[in-house]
């Protein structure tokens, strides 16, 4: 259940329904229900400006996280290497048809349409007009959150690397990195992520 807040700055609890004074926070403060101690709202460690361009960055890392080789191995003079995407149609290939689609949701797909609707939702505040689907997506990204698991896959790949380095000669390539890189954007994204704050926004905008 959402904060809801009217326009003489009047904050509703949404625990215990206790209607109190909002007051302006230092950056990460958090103001919380003087009744039953609940959040009421929080204060962005950053400016709306930041947080887009790091949406961005995250969706541009995307891209060769996927795309490109994550490892190569190499044995008895053959070289092999292969995508997060190759890795899933790899799977599919063998017969893994569960494993590979699981994959593909939470490692592939629900960190692109995290960071694809945090970039749309951010740059439809920032230029102070609501664009279409802002609450639809805004309902998504709180659902499909709990799905990200790209750190949980990740040490799944070091613990099968370590495995493989006693039979092969293993090597990292830029896919890897950059998909270490994608995990640290999502998870500053994440510690920045705050679903009252952008109602807040959304509920300002709409009453101009």
């Amino acid at each position: 259940m959402q904060t809801s807040e009217d326009e003489s700055g009047l904050v509703l609890c949404p625990d215990c329904g206790l209607l109190q004074r909002r007051v302006a926070l230092a950056p990460r403060a958090r103001a919380y229900c003087a009744r039953c101690h609940a959040e009421l709202y929080r204060e962005p460690a950053l400016r709306l400006d930041v947080m887009l361009a790091l949406a961005l960055t995250g969706l541009l890392v995307w891209i060769p996280a996927n795309l490109l080789p994550m490892v190569s191995l190499q044995a008895q003079g053959s070289r092999a290497a292969t995508s997060l995407f190759g890795t899933v149609l790899g799977l599919w290939r063998q017969e893994m048809q569960p494993v590979a689609l699981l994959v593909l949701f939470t490692a592939i797909l629900v960190p692109l349409l995290q960071l694809s609707a945090l970039t749309y939702l951010l740059f439809s505040l920032s230029i102070q007009r609501l664009l279409p689907g802002f609450v639809p997506l805004l309902h998504l990204l709180g659902r499909i959150h709990p799905w990200g698991m790209a750190e949980v896959f990740l040490m799944g790949v070091l613990v099968a690397l370590v495995k493989l380095s006693r039979l092969a000669e293993v090597a990292p390539g830029v896919g890897l990195w950059s998909f270490c890189v994608l995990i640290v954007l999502l998870a500053v994204n994440a510690s920045l992520f705050d679903t009252q704050g952008l109602w807040r926004h959304y509920q300002i905008l709409r009453r101009r």
